[in-house]
């Protein structure tokens, strides 16, 4: 399996609008894409402004290219949630997971 893990920073007073985005828009696409096993939000105040990690799981990288088509290492970022952040990576990366429980 493959984590595509990316970061982006937003100021606290985004972070639930961000996970109302998360949660009726984005999930739900990636729940309808075969080979999408889950995704996580992680999130921390830094300085200010809050971090935010969010992870995706996958049974390869052929529904990520199903996903991120044209090109696996770029960032999948709607312009509404753009506008949420003061700012985002531009590449994702990718792991594979070696060991869980």
């Amino acid at each position: 399996m493959i984590a595509r893990v990316w970061t982006a920073r937003a100021i606290p007073e985004n972070l639930e609008a961000y996970k109302r985005h998360l949660a009726k828009s984005v999930f739900p696409e990636l729940r309808s894409i075969a080979g999408f096993v889950r995704a996580e939000l992680l999130t921390r105040l830094v300085q200010g402004e809050v971090e935010i990690i969010v992870t995706t799981v996958w049974i390869g990288f052929e529904p990520i290219d199903a996903f991120a088509h044209p090109d696996r290492e770029a960032a999948v970022v709607a312009p509404e949630a753009a506008a949420l952040l003061t700012g985002y990576d531009r590449r994702v990366r990718h792991y594979e997971l070696s060991l869980t429980s």
